[in-house]
């Protein structure tokens, strides 16, 4: 996943109109006109980088006349200590953006990091990390990005490009057979199924749904999902999904694990902009 120009732009309007407002009045305080500053973005613990050219074109955007390095790229691994970037320029205009841009890289390389732990975890299954709609509101193109920085793959971005039939959507419709048909009917063929039980897998492959939501499903049903799916449609775990348990659910032989914790609840990873001498 590539972010576009205008996103990350319109990001950055948006972070710093909510930080910055009407002014940094500490730094314009305490802080020379004429200073300068020279500081290194380190990490702080072992992670994954993502986010780290948006971070760099905060300090970019309140001081363009000053210098930014990016030593690593998004998606490498880094150690703790290792030094990410190097900024230099106007002492004000850089400390008036280091938080901003410190949120964004700590956030989404939190998000890369979870994301490439539950990757690792699933290696060799052939089974697929997908990520899920669970994201902040507003963020959610910077989530998917940082998701597939991790090594996930996108699942669909919006309500608009893709069709989940759902438990509620099924109680309404009066049943996955309907659902399906009603969906059919408007046109759409790629449509995913939610199942919560080996009935309803059944049901929607009478239907001829292509992809099936097997939704917290023990280990035993998952497996008998796959052996009734196979060769009729795609198969993706869901719900609940943990580290110590993506292992077991993609070894059953689904196709994909979505895992929402990776965008919902990924703990911010600790990167620090330090003073370097000589600035």
């Amino acid at each position: 996943m590539v972010l576009s120009g205008s996103e990350i732009e319109n990001f950055i309007d948006r972070a710093l109109a909510e930080d910055v407002g009407a002014g940094d009045i500490t730094t314009t305080a305490v802080i020379p006109q004429d200073a300068r500053l020279r500081a290194e973005m380190r990490a702080r613990e072992s992670l994954v980088v993502a986010g780290l050219d948006i971070a760099l074109g905060v300090f970019q955007r309140l001081a363009p006349d000053g210098m930014t390095e990016a030593l690593v790229r998004d998606g490498e691994r880094a150690q703790a200590a290792t030094v990410l970037a190097r900024v230099a320029g106007p002492a004000r205009a850089l400390l008036t953006a280091e938080r901003t841009a410190l949120n964004i890289v700590q956030h989404l390389s939190g998000i890369a990091t979870l994301t490439r732990t539950f990757v690792e975890g699933v290696a060799g299954t052939g089974a697929i990390i997908l990520d899920t709609r669970k994201t902040v509101p507003g963020l959610r193109v910077l989530a998917k990005y940082a998701t597939s920085v991790g090594g996930a793959r996108n699942h669909r971005f919006g309500l608009h490009d893709g069709v989940l039939i759902k438990d509620n959507h099924v109680a309404i419709c009066g049943g996955i057979k309907e659902a399906v048909t009603a969906a059919q009917a408007r046109g759409l063929a790629d449509i995913e199924v939610e199942c919560d039980n080996l009935a309803q897998v059944t049901e929607a492959l009478e239907a001829e749904a292509p992809h099936l939501l097997l939704d917290n499903m023990d280990l035993d049903s998952l497996r008998q999902a796959v052996a009734l799916a196979r060769g009729r449609a795609t198969t993706e775990a869901s719900g609940g999904v943990t580290l110590e348990t993506v292992r077991a659910i993609a070894e059953t032989g689904v196709d994909y694990v979505s895992v929402g914790r990776i965008t919902q609840s990924a703990p911010a990873v600790d990167i620090g902009l330090d003073y370097a001498p000589g600035g």
